[in-house]
């Protein structure tokens, strides 16, 4: 499935490959990496309820601040896991969060086999990279709160996601 025109960068419209998730779906599974090369799929990311972040790249300075910000609202969501998933090699993200403290965020790549983006349909499909969305999954890997950033060079709604997260 793709999504033509369902986001822009820099202005210019850009393809989504795979679904628009939206609360309520049942979220998909994937396969992603740790920073230690290991296969991580939604069953590994355990039962509590789950924020995953989603970046282009944590090279940039929407995605460092997006990613920065839900490391410091960690402290006040007890009960929930918050992960970053990133076309980024492992390696990157985990020099990235060393040289920045980010250190309550678990990072995920992407970079393999695309199978987060395609199943989260967050892929743009002309540059192979993320583009920018945040998903609430609860306890019942149900999907909570689902946002697609339009503009993928914008913020996404924080508060939003923290809402959806702290009241799941």
């Amino acid at each position: 499935m793709e999504r033509e025109g369902a986001t822009t960068l820099m202005g210019k419209p850009m393809t989504l490959v795979g679904p628009e998730l939206k609360a309520g779906d049942k979220a998909p599974n994937f396969t992603v990496v740790d920073g230690g090369m290991k296969p991580v799929t939604l069953a590994d990311t355990g039962n509590n309820v789950r924020i995953i972040s989603v970046v282009p790249s944590l090279d940039t300075p929407v995605c460092d601040a997006q990613t920065k910000r839900f490391n410091e609202e960690a402290s006040n969501l007890p009960g929930v896991d918050i992960y970053t998933v990133s076309m980024d090699l492992p390696f990157g993200q985990k020099r990235w969060s060393s040289a920045f403290g980010v250190d309550k965020v678990k990072m995920l790549s992407d970079h393999k086999d695309c199978s987060f983006g395609e199943h989260y349909g967050t892929l743009i499909k002309e540059l192979r990279i993320e583009s920018r969305a945040i998903f609430v999954i609860g306890k019942d890997n149900t999907v909570k709160h689902a946002e697609y950033v339009k503009e993928v060079s914008e913020h996404p709604n924080y508060d939003a996601a923290l809402k959806a997260a702290k009241s799941s």
